[in-house]
């Protein structure tokens, strides 16, 4: 990838582009990468890092929503049912299927609710029974027979049950188990889209920190937000993949819409063993006595909490709140009530504005997920149409983008060229998938580097067989582990800011690792980071010290780190 500088110049030197896409939320990177499949030239900007937006504040679950069936959106719930099977065998080094078990406490109750929601007449949510779970977990398996990605669902007993998760509820009488998959680090799958996207076309050019800040006839100013510089492009189409943001781009654009009416989605990371040990290897997903969907998820050693759905118009100050904190809390007593949760077991929280089409629905689980583009067509002094990215999930950003790349290609009159359904995802290319395939790959790499197969094991579990190239790069200068962080070492964390786009301390500890989200953060680790980035960034000691501070500055503000035991005064 050619350095900031130098993409920031061509556009100086040659402003026209076919394509615009300003966002780089998993949509707008999807969508990118699709176009740069066809060979399109487009830019990516966006005014902060790499999926940094509402697509960092997701759940960690890719998909199918076997909520929606009760809302009757049947032609969403198989997109993401398919779309989920693609990611687990496309990015398998990311996205690992996920046993997903309902603890239920009733027998009948839901039975009206989807008939009702198809009358009108129920707008909020109702506490589902065993025989409304069942039927959705029959049909859910529907979907996806003869793929044979997941196992089937199981229906389990409350003796069985509790003898499989002994600190469960002793008054569930059923539990279901079904597949979906996890995704540890979302963010990670951005990136190496973002980098795919770069080597499959020299004309896909991607720019974090740069930010839209109005247009002149025909020109799209933009704005470096670490130099402050300011450029125009004239571009032929616009997409506005800004999420929650989309209606303020719009209004950068020249043009007042409606099209968001997003909800925030808060969770918790707590550093919990007992809790961690109660739910094993398996996601708890179920209703909260309001009606609510809420799950516990295991992330790594920790636990992962989540989430609220409140109504939000500000996605700029999206953070956690006390009542939120106390809602996790109850609800984690009504599954493990033998299980004391406070705050001192936090060690992270993160939240975030879903882009949701604007609904007049009382109820925030109604509002549908699904996604749609919406078009702006040439008008006034703007010369170009502007395609808005609405709505959407993690789960189906594939189906989007490709959606959004024909509808683009249709207007710059152009035929697609390859299909993505069945592209291997960065580390995902050439992955070895029976274990012992993985053995033989990791001991292959390990005689080849010189470095331990513990070490090997460590970079591919993180980055598949791109683990290669961070290897060969390892091995090739001063190798050793950081000293906070000692599942890293220094020469792996130089190549990711050299090849990835690191701009400030923070895109590594949240979106290039999970050091952040995994509460990792201490002051003598950031210290350490500071200086490891710096040295490969040639930052001075004041910007080392800079950057410490912004990244404590984001950790108390954004993710109240005043909540954990991790960060002092």
């Amino acid at each position: 990838m050619l350095s900031r500088e130098a993409r920031i110049t061509h556009y100086k030197k040659n402003p026209e582009v076919s394509v615009l896409m300003v966002g780089a939320g998993i949509n707008g990177i999807g969508a990118f990468w699709d176009l740069a499949l066809q060979g399109v030239d487009v830019l990516l900007v966006d005014q902060g890092d790499y999926c940094c937006g509402a697509s960092a504040a997701s759940s960690h679950m890719v998909h199918g929503g076997i909520r929606y069936l009760e809302n009757g959106e049947f032609r969403l719930v198989r997109e993401a049912v398919q779309e989920r099977n693609r990611l687990i065998e496309n990015a398998p080094h990311l996205v690992k299927p996920l046993p997903t078990t309902f603890p239920i406490f009733q027998w009948f109750s839901g039975i009206l609710n989807a008939p009702l929601k198809f009358l009108g007449v129920l707008d909020r949510p109702a506490e589902r029974g065993a025989i409304v779970i069942k039927l959705g977990m029959i049909l859910y398996d529907l979907y996806t027979r003869g793929q044979g990605t997941v196992p089937k669902h199981v229906f389990m007993g409350r003796g069985k049950s509790l003898v499989r998760f002994p600190a469960l509820n002793p008054e569930v009488i059923f539990t279901g188990t079904y597949y979906d998959a996890a995704m540890p680090s979302p963010e990670r799958i951005a990136i190496e889209l973002v980098l795919d996207a770069v080597q499959a076309s020299e004309k896909a050019i991607p720019l974090n920190y740069v930010s839209l800040e109005s247009t002149r006839d025909d020109r799209v100013m933009l704005r470096d937000e670490i130099t402050g510089e300011r450029f125009g492009v004239i571009p032929q189409v616009v997409a506005n993949a800004g999420g929650p943001w989309i209606d303020i781009v719009n209004r950068s654009l020249g043009k007042e819409t409606l099209f968001i009416g997003g909800t925030k989605g808060s969770h918790l990371v707590l550093d919990h063993p007992a809790l961690r040990k109660a739910i094993g290897e398996h996601e708890f997903f179920f209703e909260n006595k309001d009606g609510r969907i809420v799950l516990i998820f295991p992330l790594e050693d920790r636990v992962l909490i989540g989430t609220s759905d409140i109504r939000s118009d500000d996605p700029d100050d999206a953070v956690i709140t006390e009542d939120e904190v106390q809602y996790f809390f109850n609800m984690i007593e009504r599954v493990f009530p033998g299980i004391a949760v406070n705050h001192s077991h936090i060690v992270f929280t993160f939240s975030g504005v879903r882009p949701l089409a604007y609904s007049e629905s009382q109820s925030t689980s109604q509002i549908s997920r699904d996604h749609k583009i919406e078009e702006i067509m040439v008008e006034g002094s703007r010369s170009f149409p502007v395609f808005s990215l609405v709505g959407g999930k993690w789960t189906t950003f594939r189906a989007l983008a490709e959606q959004v790349s024909d509808r683009v290609m249709e207007k710059l009159e152009l035929r697609r060229q390859a299909s993505t359904a069945e592209i291997e995802i960065g580390g995902g290319k050439d992955y070895p998938k029976a274990r012992e395939s993985q053995e033989k790959w990791i001991a292959e790499l390990s005689e080849k580097t010189g470095l331990p197969l513990e070490r090997i094991e460590t970079l591919f579990s993180r980055y598949g067989t791109r683990a290669e190239e961070v290897a060969e790069f390892s091995c090739s200068g001063e190798e050793h582990p950081l000293m906070n962080y000692p599942d890293f070492s220094s020469r792996e964390v130089a190549y990711i800011v050299q090849h990835e786009d690191v701009a400030h301390l923070d895109d590594f500890l949240f979106r290039r690792s999970m050091m952040g989200m995994l509460g990792r953060s201490t002051e003598e680790g950031l210290r350490e980071l500071g200086n490891v980035i710096g040295k490969v960034k040639a930052w001075d000691e004041i910007r080392i010290q800079d950057e410490i501070q912004r990244t404590i500055h984001i950790l108390r503000s954004k993710h109240k780190m005043e909540f954990t035991r991790y960060l002092g005064d």
